[in-house]
């Protein structure tokens, strides 16, 4: 029997189907697959280019959880969690089964979402593609070839692009549905081609999974440096997380997703799926280099069909072009996927306001009331008129994948944050010297040189003053870094112009906050920003 196929087959999970069954092929065969099959076509330097047709992104709005018994008490239900009937997955799942088994051909991987043994997750993907088969395999954690005969999956993902969900049958939205049954172990995909929906599946299943462990899961980056000191980077889009952990000097664990154990920083993949557009061998050479591998997979990046020279800066098939590869592509990465329990935690912001500093020093409750707010600001938008950035807040700087409600996470955040004794810090990566289209964005050198000093240490012997709006505490004086630009009051021409723009972001982090007032203790309700101080 080939060693790569496993004893419990999908007839034992009760899944029929005459298909020819590709178990758990490596890279090159799943490319000639793809390539043979006309799902993708090979780049000059070796990259698989495909498209996803009009789904680029997630489909946000058409995920859901089953909502039953196992559910019902435990999932933060709202716009974010959206519930979907057990009658109505029944109709969805017989209609999977049913597709499954009109295929002629399938592919299905079993791998594990997790890097720490003791808390990862078996998990089946079943596919009609065998580019995802492919994605899937690069971003999941691979068992040893040893371990495949006797792998039993616990979960289930059933991956169907050219599934169409019928809404008035299957209780969901449009034809596009990503269905999650916790009760049952299993995830049903239709209707897009964007691959990236397995793997946030995964996330959200560690994240429902873990917290119950008493692990963290966290939507962030993270990496060691060569004293053997983890650092994680939480941060949304456009606030620096992939480039501010990828440093050379330090050892990368993960660019996306992870678990705080009792003894480690934990990747939950395998692999990378990093933005491909504007991506330059200047700026980001480690992930450059990537997209001139074979065994890269790349989503909507334009190719010259005769020559088959990539242009990462045409962006006429999607903003959000995408690379995937493993994490040992990436030079300096980690061989075993984790590291020790962090020493720092950074918050990343880049606040269009200009009213936070470069960086601030957070205590426990601090960190938790900004890890609950999850906030950066948009900068102002094209429009005729609109001179406003916009501030944005989402939980746990990841909401879309919490399926507890956030204070669950925050504060597993706050009890690992003070058992470890671990320095936080707030860093914005904004705008200075004013909001923008006023002011400029903060140097990256200087930004670059506070990091570095927060995780080396040396900061901590900086001596701080106390921000009279947030609270927090803010280094005076860093060596190789103007002093003027440590106090953003200071930077601004019209100071009075300052105090009303943080007086206005107060009263948006204050109204953002009170939905989880009452899930948070008081010493966290008492982090808040000093509203009563901004009004003195």
């Amino acid at each position: 029997m080939d060693t790569r196929i496993p004893r419990n087959g999908l007839e034992a999970q009760g899944i029929g189907t005459d298909a020819a069954i590709h178990w758990n092929l490596g890279t090159a065969p799943l490319v000639e697959h793809a390539v043979r099959r006309g799902e993708g076509r090979l780049a000059k330097d070796g990259p698989l280019v495909v498209t996803t047709g009009k789904h680029t992104g997630r489909s946000a709005q058409d995920k859901f959880i089953v909502r039953d018994a196992e559910t019902e008490g435990s999932v933060w239900w709202g716009k974010t969690n959206r519930g979907m009937s057990p009658a109505h997955f029944a109709a969805l799942k017989a209609d999977f089964l049913a597709a499954l088994g009109e295929r002629d051909t399938l592919f299905v991987q079993d791998l594990f979402g997790g890097s720490q043994p003791e808390h990862r997750v078996r998990v089946r993907v079943i596919n009609e593609l065998a580019w995802h088969s492919l994605f899937i395999r690069t971003l999941l954690v691979r068992p040893e070839e040893s371990a495949l005969a006797d792998f039993d999956p616990e979960y289930t993902i059933i991956d169907l692009p050219s599934f169409r969900a019928d809404p008035a049958r299957h209780g969901c939205r449009t034809e596009t549905v990503i269905a999650v049954n916790f009760t049952e172990k299993l995830i049903l995909i239709g209707g897009t081609a964007y691959a990236g929906e397995m793997k946030k599946s995964v996330f959200g299943l560690l994240n429902y999974l873990l917290p119950l462990d008493g692990i963290m899961p966290m939507h962030c980056s993270a990496n060691i440096g060569p004293d053997g000191d983890t650092a994680v980077f939480f941060g949304l889009s456009g606030t620096g997380k992939t480039t501010l952990s990828a440093d050379a000097s330090r050892t990368l664990i993960g660019d996306d997703e992870h678990g705080w154990s009792d003894t480690a920083v934990f990747n939950f993949e395998g692999g990378c799926y990093a933005k491909m557009i504007n991506l330059s061998a200047d700026a980001e050479p480690e992930i450059f280099a990537t997209t001139r591998r074979f065994g890269t997979v790349l989503e909507n990046v334009v190719m010259d069909p005769e020559t088959r020279e990539l242009d990462l800066d045409d962006n006429s098939l999607a903003e959000n072009s995408r690379g995937s590869y493993p994490i040992d592509f990436i030079p300096n990465a980690s061989a075993h996927n984790l590291g020790p329990v962090p020493r720092n935690v950074v918050m990343l912001t880049a606040d269009a306001y200009g009213v936070l500093p470069p960086i601030a020093k957070l205590t426990p409750e601090q960190a938790m009331y900004h890890f609950l707010s999850g906030y950066t600001a948009r900068v102002a938008g094209t429009e005729i008129g609109v001179t406003e950035p916009t501030a944005t807040f989402s939980t746990c700087f990841g909401a879309p994948f919490m399926p507890r409600h956030p204070s669950v996470y925050g504060n597993l955040l706050k009890e690992r944050i003070a058992r470890g004794g671990v320095d936080c810090w707030l860093v914005n990566t904004g705008w200075t010297g004013g909001k923008y289209g006023v002011g400029k964005r903060m140097p990256i050198k200087a930004t670059r040189a506070l990091l570095n000093a927060a995780l080396d240490g040396s900061l901590n012997a900086a001596e701080f003053r106390t921000d009279p709006y947030f609270g927090f505490e803010v280094p005076v004086a860093v060596p190789g870094v103007d002093s003027a630009i440590l106090d953003p009051r200071e930077t601004w021409a019209d100071k009075a112009d300052y105090d009303a723009t943080a007086a206005r972001l107060v009263d948006q982090f204050v109204e953002n906050f009170a939905e989880f007032a009452d899930h948070v203790d008081e010493g966290v309700r008492q982090a808040a920003p000093n509203a009563s101080a901004v009004a003195a």
